[in-house]
């Protein structure tokens, strides 16, 4: 854990220091959503998505997969051999329903049934299994295979959705650690103007410049500026912590934040270009490649599979066997080929509901999943329509007010200034002081929180985009 604990500490020797221009402490936006894309716990187990489709994609295969099976019973009671029943079958399932079968029966026995009574070297054969009605178009292992097919791409698009999320998250931190960061620096820098203003207040005091009520003021401000310091001290430290949430290394290892790092400080110049949201237009691959759309789109194509087969169950069940039978040594091309086939083994198996009541409701059902999910499609190509429409809105807005809210700082700080002279030359008071301070300090944060939300607005575009790539 020492590691750990040292490692923002050391951070101009670490990956870091690749990309570090002239603050050595300062973790940028872009350095640190890479380590969340790479180790974050939640976007490792959003790539188990995938790995869980293409589990159940061989689950499905397996349902073609050839099968041996081999049946053998034996009664023997005082000696007597009362009957030995061997029956083997290899089968290999096809895509249509259809199923080869071949096969070796044996048996032999004093109490044995006529009906298994067969020449001494027992029986081979050969056939196939056919279903004429249910089945026959589509199964149930078709309708596997085709859908586990589809929830591969579905889980493609699940995990984007699921990384854009963890990254949208880790990013909302990030902008609050920064937002918070920036005040505790404004908080301080005036701490320490109000600190020293009080010690050249107390000067003038003594030298019978001023009235001492003057200091009780510069107190008052000093006492102020401490106690936003320690408030905005403090909304740092729980954002830190928030932050530390996303920061892990390989193995699934917590990074601890140090107190000397810090965020970016030129943010908004780069923001776009790490969201890769800068120049973005809208038109109509961003809806047919959205990961959101292609999930709905592939849910209906997994629905639509098992809408064919709840139809399928509407057919009768004609299930067709036919197996050709030979002796062995018997068993060769010729036989096949020029025997009169007059030995075999037919069967015919025929089943069919008079109401079908059970099958029609399914079917229903299965239609109305599909319709549901189809509304549910229309409004989210809608929906991501107008979202996208209203945060490039919500951006440009966000960028002319933070243009104005900076002019306003820059004129705030001017009259500041100004008051700072006049009072040098006993023409001002420290309450017109504190008052043009107050409002400098209050169009500041209205900057930063302004900054911070322009930050969210632009994740918030990313996250529509849902494009973590």
């Amino acid at each position: 854990m020492k590691q750990l604990f040292l490692f923002f500490l050391l951070i101009s020797a670490s990956v870091f220091s690749q990309n570090k221009t002239a603050n050595q402490n300062e973790l940028t936006y872009e350095e640190y959503l890479g380590y969340v894309k790479k180790f974050h716990p939640l976007v490792k187990s959003a790539n188990l998505t995938i790995s869980n489709a293409q589990a159940n994609l061989m689950m499905a295969r397996g349902g073609f997969d050839p099968k041996i099976e081999v049946d053998f019973d034996k009664k023997q009671f005082k000696n007597t051999e009362y009957y030995s029943i061997l029956n083997s079958t290899f089968k290999v399932p096809t895509w249509y329903g259809i199923e080869l079968k071949a096969g070796f029966n044996n048996s032999e026995g004093l109490y044995l049934n006529p009906e298994n009574t067969i020449p001494n070297q027992g029986i081979s054969s050969f056939g196939v299994s056919v279903p004429l009605g249910q089945g026959l178009l589509i199964n149930q292992r078709m309708a596997d295979l085709r859908k586990a097919k589809i929830q591969l791409n579905l889980s493609q698009s699940e995990r984007k959705l699921e990384a854009i999320k963890v990254l949208y998250d880790a990013s909302i931190a990030y902008f609050n650690w920064k937002k918070n960061y920036s005040e505790v620096q404004l908080y301080k820098d005036y701490l320490d103007n109000a600190e020293k203003r009080l010690k050249g207040v107390s000067s003038l005091i003594l030298n019978g410049d001023k009235p001492a009520i003057d200091s009780v003021e510069a107190n008052i401000i000093v006492r102020n500026r401490k106690l936003s310091l320690e408030d905005s001290q403090l909304k740092l430290a729980k954002s830190k912590l928030e932050l530390a949430n996303f920061l892990w290394l390989e193995n699934d290892l917590p990074l601890e934040l140090q107190d000397v790092v810090e965020p970016e400080k030129e943010l908004n110049d780069k923001i776009k270009l790490v969201l890769k949201t800068q120049d973005f237009t809208f038109d109509d691959s961003v809806l047919v490649n959205h990961p959101k759309i292609n999930a709905l789109e592939n849910k209906i194509q997994i629905l639509n599979i098992e809408r064919k087969l709840k139809a399928n169950s509407l057919l009768p069940k004609i299930n067709l066997d036919y197996q050709y039978l030979s002796i062995p040594d018997a068993f060769n091309y010729s036989n096949f080929i020029y025997n009169k086939f007059n030995d075999y083994k037919f069967g015919l198996n025929f089943n069919f509901p008079l109401f079908l009541r059970k099958e029609r409701g399914i079917l229903k059902l299965a239609k109305y999943k599909i319709q549901d999910t189809q509304f549910e499609l229309n409004l989210e190509r809608v929906q991501l329509v107008n979202k996208i429409k209203a945060q490039q809105t919500e951006i440009n807005s966000l960028e002319k007010q933070l243009k104005l809210i900076k002019e306003l700082v820059t004129d705030y700080a001017t009259m500041l200034t100004s008051e700072d002279r006049l009072f040098t030359f006993g023409e001002s008071s420290i309450f017109l002081i504190n008052s043009r301070e107050n409002n400098l300090i209050a169009s500041q944060l209205s900057a930063i929180s302004l900054e911070n939300r322009l930050f969210i607005s632009n994740a918030e575009l990313f996250k529509v985009m849902a494009n973590p790539d």
